[in-house]
């Protein structure tokens, strides 16, 4: 028998007619948990309800079928075990935005010990002893019983004076024998007094009964007292369990609502960092075609500085373009890191120069690193962006000058109290500001993708965005504490590392003059102009070059042509993606280089070995690099 007090939550689909629980829910109304989970007939959850009740629970079912807001009901359950349960079901309607009620959610509270307390209280009400009294209008004293004077503490006596009786109620009630005098005669006899026993000083509750009789010209009262002490300790109990259930119930709901909140956030933000991504990725395809065509035609132009000088300002913005997509890359999650261990001290002290370049010499530049940091797992160099994108906040927070200072301190984190943090070592690398601060709402608005506090065409609206998803993609987290007024603290919090350093590595890569060892290459794109401009790089390399629209046309192309030396294809293309046609090209032609060219930040994971990784959008010294690589590794 599951615990009294339990609860579980049930969403109800009207119209698939399917009830779906929690495994507590399940539990309490003794049904397997996986099936109640996936939903079954409300039918079967009206078979555990008691016969006597099952009517009314209908009755009410279809009151909100009908159109009633809220469902409300108490029944008796029958569980496998052959006990009976007390459940109280509660819920609310859901309505499509015809306002057609399209469902129910709500939780059930097992109510049992609650009806049982009832019961006992109903009980308590009747049991024990009686004592009786009568009182004639006109005397001081009234008759009464020996367990009359029992329950009141009082001497056993046939009368007492009517002083005495009422001497044991507590002050501020009425009068437990009514006296005329004080001219507070009821119309009826039935109340509760709380007494003093005057024997031991015991705090009782006596109900009191009973009925006044006229006569000649005067009244006379004929009733019983009984102790009611029990009741009344029952009741307060049973008060006390009606609002914990309550203070349950509406807690469940709202824990309900804050996750059903936290889901429709989560789709959301998923929804938009997909947007993110595929945009990011077809602007990286545009920003290609007009970056290499640009590159060629520098070449091919006049001596003309003017000419040189407009060229030149269209590829530095196609650079700013570029940027923009990796931080858009960055919100998706989707740019290409090399976690490893650095140290954050060197790396800041490295970067100071430009720091104080950026900011100006009106804001002053203060760094707190202990000499005993460990290294912090991250990418070097997403890692200098984002402390400049902080540090550059934090210029603009204050307009008039002032200290902008980077701190970094270790801490280990033993709970879930920082949200998506797991617990671990980790290294706290803040940029504190003392300027404009932000209020509550912004504060809250702040990592929203696009969401800028900065006039038009002064901020993407990413950037705080993009270091919240680096720091997640380097399985940390980022927060910002902020005071309306008093300045911001921007925190990334980034996995310490037990090993040491690492030095800038020297490329391993021979520089070999493309030029001197022409290739026959087969470029693979669907997009024709990506492809046009990549084939016009290679080409202008001096490579023989080949092209092809897509994997099947390119595998075709290399049975035919098996003297095919180096295959660059882009990895998103329909039918078949640059990595399933690289495993079939390698079938026929194990020593074919590759070059995968992508706009997306990792390689896949049905990426095979050997595959030269070259990232949108590329230069033409970037793709000269790509291919002395692919030809060396796979000459290895």
């Amino acid at each position: 028998m599951a615990a009294t007090g339990a609860s579980g939550a049930w969403d109800w689909d009207v119209s698939a007619d399917k009830l779906h629980t929690d495994a507590r829910f399940a539990e309490l109304y003794g049904l397997d948990p996986e099936a109640a989970i996936a939903g079954l007939p409300t039918s079967a959850f009206f078979q555990a309800i008691h016969p006597d009740d099952r009517a009314r629970i209908r009755i009410a079912v279809a009151g909100v079928l009908a159109g009633a807001e809220l469902f409300s009901k108490e029944f008796r359950v029958a569980t496998p075990d052959e006990s009976i349960l007390w459940m109280h079901a509660r819920g609310q309607c859901h309505r499509d935005e015809h306002d057609e009620i399209i469902g129910f959610s709500g939780v059930l509270v097992d109510v049992t010990e609650r009806k049982r307390t009832e019961e006992r209280l109903r009980i308590a009400q009747t049991a024990g002893g009686v004592g009786t009294f009568e009182y004639i209008d006109g005397f001081a004293t009234a008759m009464v019983s020996e367990e009359f004077c029992r329950l009141l503490g009082l001497h056993p006596a046939s009368s007492l004076p009517i002083q005495t009786i009422n001497g044991v109620v507590k002050p501020g009630q009425s009068q437990l024998i009514p006296d005329p005098r004080s001219g507070a005669i009821p119309d009826e006899l039935e109340a509760i007094f709380q007494i003093v026993r005057n024997d031991d000083g015991a705090d009782r509750w006596i109900a009191r009964r009973g009925e006044i009789l006229p006569e000649r010209g005067g009244y006379r009262l004929v009733g019983v007292i009984y102790d009611v002490t029990a009741a009344k300790e029952q009741e307060a109990e049973l008060r006390e369990l009606n609002d914990t259930l309550e203070t349950r119930v509406e807690h469940e709901l709202a824990i309900r609502r804050q996750a059903e909140d936290a889901l429709r956030q989560a789709q959301k933000m998923e929804a938009v960092g997909q947007l993110t991504g595929g945009i990011a990725h077809d602007f990286n395809n545009l920003l290609m075609a007009i970056s290499s065509s640009l590159s060629l035609l520098k070449k091919r132009i006049p001596d003309d500085p003017q000419l040189h000088r407009m060229i030149e300002n269209a590829l530095q913005g196609t650079q700013r373009g570029a940027a923009l997509t990796q931080r858009m890359l960055a919100f998706a999650r989707r740019q290409d890191l090399k976690p490893e261990p650095v140290d954050i001290a060197a790396l800041v002290d490295g970067m100071r120069v430009l720091l104080e370049h950026t900011l100006g010499p009106a804001w002053t530049l203060q760094l707190e690193f202990p000499d005993d940091l460990p290294a912090v797992v991250a990418d070097a160099n997403q890692l200098e962006m984002a402390i400049l994108n902080l540090s550059v906040n934090a210029r603009d927070a204050m307009a008039d000058g002032g200290k902008i200072c980077i701190a970094a301190e270790q801490e280990n984190v033993l709970d879930d109290r920082i949200p998506d943090l797991a617990p671990g070592r980790y290294l706290k690398v803040s940029v504190i500001d003392s300027g404009s601060g932000m209020d509550i709402a912004t504060l809250e608005r702040a990592t929203e993708p696009f969401f800028t506090t900065k006039g038009i065409g002064k901020g993407t609206g990413l950037g705080l965005s993009m270091i919240d998803g680096l720091a997640k993609q380097l399985h940390g987290t980022f927060t910002l504490t902020s005071d309306l007024g008093n300045g911001t603290t921007a925190t990334l919090w980034l996995p310490a590392s037990d090993e040491d350093p690492v030095s800038l590595a020297v490329s391993s890569i021979t520089e070999v003059s493309d030029r001197a060892c022409p290739l026959k290459i087969l470029a693979v794109d669907d997009d024709a102009l990506i492809l046009m401009n990549t084939v016009d790089l290679l080409a202008d390399l001096g490579h023989d070059v080949f092209e092809a629209s897509s994997g099947q046309s390119a595998l075709d192309f290399l049975r035919e042509h098996p003297d095919v030396e180096l295959l660059i294809t882009d990895q998103a293309m329909p039918h078949m993606t640059g990595t399933q046609l690289a495993e079939l090209a390698r079938e026929n032609n194990p020593d074919l280089a590759i070059i995968l060219a992508t706009g997306y930040g990792e390689l896949p994971r049905d990426a095979q070995a050997k595959i030269v990784k070259l990232g949108k959008p590329f230069d033409q010294d970037e793709l000269a690099k790509a291919v002395t690589q692919a030809m060396q590794i796979s000459r290895n």
